[in-house]
């Protein structure tokens, strides 16, 4: 049958599929306490939020990716929710265990609130029957939850070759005559049933919860031990959330997987019994995932499976968004084993595949015997057998992730390796809660670094990075379009936007972007509406200009493209030049278009108002590149290693822009009588060129809350001149904390980035993205 994959499928086509993580987490103080204060309001309404809700506490957080086609941006997208949300907690912390910190009594868990509405009130309905039936401790178990489909080329290529599947005949039936629905359902009930049979290893591989503290369930803490203070496990223990002491139905229920029809008449049959309430209630290691969850039943029959989602997979403390990039690539292996893999006919097969959960979970660090279709086994011997057979399909299928076979391998043959092992170890150094509170700070801080950014978006400008992390955090759909582009989707209540690098949107019309993109036209325009604009001229050639030289050597001004964006081709020359200088600048100029315009230079130092829908949201002002000399090193040198902060980079993916040492800056410097290789003196500032935009690598300061309301009127007046809704309006002001003082607008930008504001090199974070959201009608 490998033989007939592998002429079927190429590598990638076996490991394409659609991949998706649900993970719980508890929100806890310092202390290790369970938070009771209420779901962060930013989340938005819980139920309509696709990827931040709660799950069954007031303060336990869950988050869900969405299906991605590849595990590497199912895994990115993990590591930017737990971001995300460990911004928007204050001083709380994510607990990074499945099983919980300190725990109050029952009485003291705020279940769940979800609103007024029907839904919202069945949702605490059923959550306040769980504490009564079960018990809030085991409530706030926590766990990874893995959803999964294979490729529907995959189907649909295995459908059109059905004759050759023969591992998908189940009692001797033949695949000739089913359609694809049923075909796809039995791929579907084939793995599970493996699973079932399987699951031991996932649990054992990537177990890590053998650990409670004092104040879990008495009866769980008094069968185990002590082994350090207020931290019980018994020996051996590799997860308790998949033992007894987990979160179980109250009896074994084993529904029938024989067909979609027999697995739905199982589960009613278990409700008509009053074994449980609901089909969410089979709390089983793996489920099967209908098109429509709020038509459960009816949806799978017609339908059919759309995709599997395992349960048993503890959350990993030693990973950020609590599962390793290895753990799932190793699944993608263990979901074609399971395929693959002969069944047997061993009648007892889900109650076995029950004891041997049992058995792993509470003692699987220690040697013990397994049953195999009824007949012992050791552990060792049984998970090398899998992860042998496991290591062949890898080899025939030529899908290269032998060197994480060969980690798992030697994780059966010593526990020491195991997560349980490694954060057991932890906790008797440390405790249970300080263990565990220690790398939750670790992550919290991780996730201050990295709030500029979107993992797994990185690759795109940050303000459009911004834009999306917005947008998720309250639940907005997202959808990247074009990644070089910068083009998204952002997508709620059927209402779609489309967007451009964050502030190119269907707000502004298409007359606007052109006037302000044309800095001859915003001029007029300006000066019509009785705003103060630089005199000066427009020149077509270079000849033409270089005819008007002598009119401005010595002269302050300003020589730059009629129609360039972020400072390119701009020379400043606030003190005059000489005509050399001049005529360079007009080549430097026309080099970026095809018209440049000269004019006069206006005193005082520039500043970027963002106004939108007619508010000033954000105030920088933007000093030109620099260096701060030490006496030894040479302005070239000093720029490499300020441009070693991590805050600065290329391409705007960064909130800062690296300084890049060119014609403009060789220019600006030789009119100070400088070049690259002066040494400046100790604390000597010297500027690299006159323009201050980030984009050349000057940096931000924050001065929103310090100018006079006096000139953001005229921001707005500025931007409601050309009819703008989101624009950057960028003033000269020769005394910022006087009213009176002299200033001129001197551009306006159509693609104001954001990111500028939102995380200033000094001064107050400002959140654009949300205003950016408002004008879109989003929230």
């Amino acid at each position: 049958m490998l033989g007939k994959l592998k002429e079927l499928f190429s590598p990638q086509e076996l490991l394409k599929g659609n991949f998706g993580i649900e993970r719980e987490s508890l929100r806890v103080n310092d202390k290790g306490e369970l938070s009771l204060i209420s779901h962060p309001s930013v989340f938005g309404d819980k139920i309509e939020n696709g990827y931040i809700t709660t799950d069954f506490a007031e303060g336990q957080i869950e988050v869900i990716t969405p299906p991605f086609k590849n595990i590497e941006e199912t895994y990115n997208f993990t590591n930017a929710l737990y971001d995300i949300v460990a911004m928007e907690i204050g001083d709380e912390y994510l607990w990074p265990q499945s099983m919980p910190g300190i725990v109050p009594d029952d009485d003291k868990i705020r279940i769940a609130e979800y609103g007024e509405n029907n839904k919202g009130k069945q949702a605490r309905l059923y959550r306040q029957s769980l504490i009564e039936k079960y018990g809030g401790k085991k409530q706030l178990i926590c766990g990874i939850h893995y959803n999964f489909s294979f490729s529907d080329d995959m189907i649909t290529k295995l459908f059109n070759n059905k004759k050759h599947i023969h591992f998908l005949g189940d009692s001797g039936c033949s695949n000739q005559d089913v359609d694809y629905k049923e075909f796809k359902n039995k791929i579907y009930l084939r793995v599970t049933r493996n699973y079932l049979r399987y699951r031991w290893l996932l649990i054992y591989l990537l177990g890590a919860s053998g650990v409670v503290d004092k104040s879990y369930i008495k009866t769980c803490v008094n069968s185990s031990k002590e082994i350090a203070q207020d931290s019980f496990s018994n020996e051996g223990a590799l997860s308790y959330r998949n033992s007894e002491c987990g979160y179980k139905n109250k009896i074994d229920l084993f529904p029938n997987y024989n067909s979609v029809d027999e697995y739905i008449n199982s589960l009613k049959g278990f409700i008509n019994d009053k074994l449980i309430d609901s089909y969410k209630e089979l709390y089983s290691c793996v489920r099967l995932k209908p098109k429509n969850v709020d038509k459960f039943f009816d949806s799978l029959k017609n339908d059919g499976i759309q995709y599997l989602e395992y349960r048993s997979i503890d959350i990993n403390p030693f990973e950020k968004g609590g599962i390793s990039l290895n753990d799932l690539y190793f699944l993608q292996l263990f979901n074609l084993f399971l395929l693959i893999n002969d069944e047997s006919d061993y009648a007892k097969w889900q109650e076995e595949g029950n004891e041997n959960q049992n058995i792993i979970s509470k003692f699987g660090q220690k040697e013990l015997m397994l049953k195999k279709d009824g007949q012992l086994i050791t552990k060792e011997a049984f998970g090398l057998e899998i992860l042998n057979k496991i290591k062949c399909i890898n080899e025939e299928l030529n899908l290269d992730k032998e060197e994480i076979i060969n980690n798992m391998i030697e994780k059966i043959k010593d526990h020491k390796l195991t997560y349980a092992y490694k954060i057991e170890e932890k906790v008797k150094e440390e405790g249970y809660i300080r263990a565990h509170i220690n790398i939750a700070k670790v992550y919290k801080k991780s996730s201050y670094s990295n709030r500029f950014k979107l993992e797994g978006y990185e690759d795109l400008e940050l303000s459009t990075q911004i834009l999306l992390k917005e947008s998720i955090k309250r639940g907005i759909t997202v959808e990247v379009l074009d990644r070089v582009e910068n083009f998204i989707s952002l997508t709620r209540n059927n209402k779609v936007e489309y967007i451009k690098q964050a502030t190119k949107t269907s707000k502004d019309n298409y007359v606007t972007v052109l006037i302000m993109e044309n800095k001859s036209v915003t001029k007029k325009v300006l000066a019509d509406n009785n705003i103060n604009v630089p005199k000066g001229i427009e020149s077509n050639s270079i000849n033409e200009a270089k005819n008007v030289i002598k009119n401005f050597i010595g002269v302050p001004i300003v020589i730059k493209p009629k129609s360039t964006n972020f400072g390119l081709g701009i020379s400043i020359f606030k003190e005059g030049a000489d005509s050399e200088s001049i005529e360079k600048a007009l080549e430097i100029a026309f080099n970026h278009d095809n018209t440049i315009l000269i004019e006069e230079f206006i005193k005082g130092k520039e500043y970027r108002f963002l106004v939108i829908d007619d508010e000033v949201v954000g105030i920088l002002h933007r000093v030109p590149a620099n260096v701060k000399g030490d006496g030894v090193r040479s302005i070239t040198e000093l720029v490499e290693i300020k441009n070693q902060d991590p805050l600065r980079g290329y391409h705007y993916v960064t909130p800062l822009e690296k300084i890049i040492l060119d014609e403009n800056a060789k220019l600006f410097l030789k009119q100070q009588n400088k070049d690259f290789n002066y040494i400046p003196q100790k604390d000597e500032v010297i500027y690299l060129r006159e323009n201050s935009n980030i984009s050349t690598g000057g940096d931000s300061i924050d001065y929103t809350d310090d100018i006079p309301d006096k000139f953001k009127k005229i921001a707005v007046e500025a931007a409601r001149a050309v009819n703008a809704r989101i624009c950057g309006v960028d003033m000269m002001l020769e005394d910022y904390c006087n009213e009176n003082s002299n200033y001129a607008i001197i551009e306006l930008n159509f693609n104001p980035a954001i990111h500028i504001h939102c995380y200033p090199y000094k001064g107050v974070e400002r959140n654009i993205g949300v205003e950016v959201l408002k004008v879109l009608e989003l929230i």
